[in-house]
């Protein structure tokens, strides 16, 4: 099933959607097989492709900003649109109008068909019996509840392209988000198909790239050094498959804005010479963070700027914390939870980890604390492979819960960027 084409030429740009893995030759009903044989030529060339399971597209969907939020929105939008156009038509028009799905009743409409369960058979003819046929189970469903819906304007051919045309009224990358809440296509795979387009001479092999576009990718602005080596490492581990959607300042020399009151600063300047950058500030969850977060809280950032404290987690409610008055246990959120105590605790041989409180913060009325040993717990993270983490030795629940409070952050981000009058416009063109 189709959700967007071109011919031609290349069309919408979908390198975004996919990695460079998922380059390989996927067989094409574009092709002559036959001809392929008879004339001793080898198809791959003409076969391929990007190609990538749906369920590992979505990650990829919602940093592009296509989440279910986002999807309601625009079906809204689009159900407005279609509502106002037919009341304003309603003086030529003898049918009433009709009482549009909500989203709630249109995503249980799309996900309640997994795709492969549709019948792709070939159907022909006009007549009000192959019609009912090719309409199969969708015969007889109050289809006029659907924006857009028009009975006599059907180009379908089969069950499953007539089911196509009935969800095909949102954005191309809006249908896959939605098609992929039905379990049944969770595997299906999502192919943006090159061969035939620069084997027929319509366009050029390097006009198909794949990866996270620069305007797409979002910049991670952290504390200090030690922040970006965990979190790139991290991604590179744990979430692979977006891993290239974030960039981060490079500090293999010195980090040029280490420190809070640094990376406040840094805040404050990009905000006022208006860069287009999507950026998350990224401060940790100690006094000092908290310190900074809330200098920052008081400057009102623009739409691609972001910035967040490293979560409070139960783990951290009754740690070991040593001070003046000895070793006790505290609850180290907003106070000494530095990135390093995210990472898994009992490796390297050493102690019980703690944190040493070290400086008063008189404004928070509370003390700042540092872990014991941080940069050793730091070296046997970057040591961890894909390899050595499949054994389950290695703890990455606490960095786990990291990387999903920002990949949510840049979500929001690229989510609440998008602008309701795309739907106007998509329309129009």
């Amino acid at each position: 099933m189709w959700v967007t084409y071109s011919k031609n030429h290349r069309g919408i740009d979908h390198g975004s959607i996919f990695q460079e893995d998922d380059r390989k030759p996927v067989k094409s009903d574009q092709l002559d097989y036959d001809w392929h044989e008879n004339e001793d030529e080898d198809p791959t060339p003409s076969e391929m492709a990007f190609t990538r399971p749906l369920k590992d597209v979505v990650p990829r969907l919602e940093l592009l900003g296509f989440n279910l939020e986002r999807v309601r929105r625009e079906y809204d939008a689009v159900a407005a649109n279609w509502l106002e156009d037919k009341q304003s038509r309603q003086d030529d028009d003898d049918e009433p109008v009709p009482d549009l799905m909500s989203f709630a009743e249109f995503l249980a409409f799309a996900t309640a068909h997994p795709i492969e369960n549709l019948d792709d058979t070939f159907l022909s003819g006009s007549d009000d019996a192959s019609e009912e046929k090719m309409q199969g189970r969708f015969a007889g469903m109050p289809l006029a509840r659907l924006p857009n819906y028009r009975s006599y304007d059907n180009n379908a051919y089969s069950e499953r392209s007539f089911f196509g045309g009935l969800v095909r009224i949102l954005d191309p990358y809006s249908i896959l988000r939605l098609l992929a809440e039905a379990k049944g296509n969770e595997d299906a795979p999502v192919v943006w198909q090159y061969g035939p387009l620069v084997e027929g001479g319509y366009a050029a092999a390097r006009e198909f790239v794949p990866h996270a576009r620069r305007t797409e990718t979002f910049l991670i602005a952290t504390e200090g050094s030690s922040d970006v080596h965990i979190l790139k490492h991290a991604l590179a581990l744990l979430r692979p498959g977006i891993a290239d959607f974030f960039r981060f300042i490079d500090v293999s020399e010195s980090h040029p804005f280490s420190g809070t009151g640094n990376l406040v600063k840094f805040a404050e300047g990009l905000a006022k010479i208006d860069v287009q950058n999507q950026v998350v500030f990224v401060f940790d969850n100690d006094a000092e963070g908290l310190d900074a977060h809330q200098r920052l809280s008081t400057l009102t950032l623009p739409a691609n700027m972001r910035r967040i404290m490293l979560p409070e987690l139960d783990a951290f409610r009754a740690f070991p914390a040593e001070g003046p008055e000895g070793l006790h246990s505290s609850d180290i959120n907003r106070r000494a939870a530095a990135i390093e105590c995210y990472l898994d605790l009992e490796v390297g041989g050493h102690p019980p980890a703690k944190v040493l409180w070290t400086n008063y913060k008189k404004g928070l009325g509370i003390y700042q604390g540092a872990l014991e040993f941080k940069e050793s717990y730091v070296k046997e993270f970057l040591k961890q492979t894909p390899e050595t983490l499949r054994d389950g030795s290695y703890d990455v629940r606490k960095i786990e819960a990291v990387l999903d409070l920002l990949i949510a952050e840049c979500t929001a981000m690229a989510v609440d960027r998008w602008d309701p009058a795309e739907v106007e416009l998509r329309e129009i063109y």
